[in-house]
């Protein structure tokens, strides 16, 4: 079970850099085809001005638990308070 969590801490930090990369790539994408089309540029940037801000923290997080979970942190659960001390 310790093997599953330690691969699968590593599948998190790639799901969540591939899914920051895939945001920043999209937005660049999103905001040059609406300067292009001489669209709505304002609010398409204004929407991802937002989003990337929210979401980053949030995928970094992930990266951290993945991190955790990869170095073995995640091997021992404690299961009341009396396993929490040291």
């Amino acid at each position: 079970m310790n093997s599953l969590k330690r691969i699968l801490g590593f599948v998190w930090i790639a799901l969540a850099l591939a899914a920051i990369y895939l945001m920043f790539q999209r937005a660049g994408h999103e905001i040059n085809k609406a300067i292009a089309d001489n669209k709505a540029v304002l609010d398409t940037r204004m929407f991802w001005y937002i989003i990337i801000p929210i979401f980053t923290p949030i995928m970094l997080g992930l990266t951290l638990f993945g991190w955790y979970a990869w170095k073995g942190e995640y091997d021992e659960i404690p299961r009341d308070s009396a396993h929490l001390v040291d």
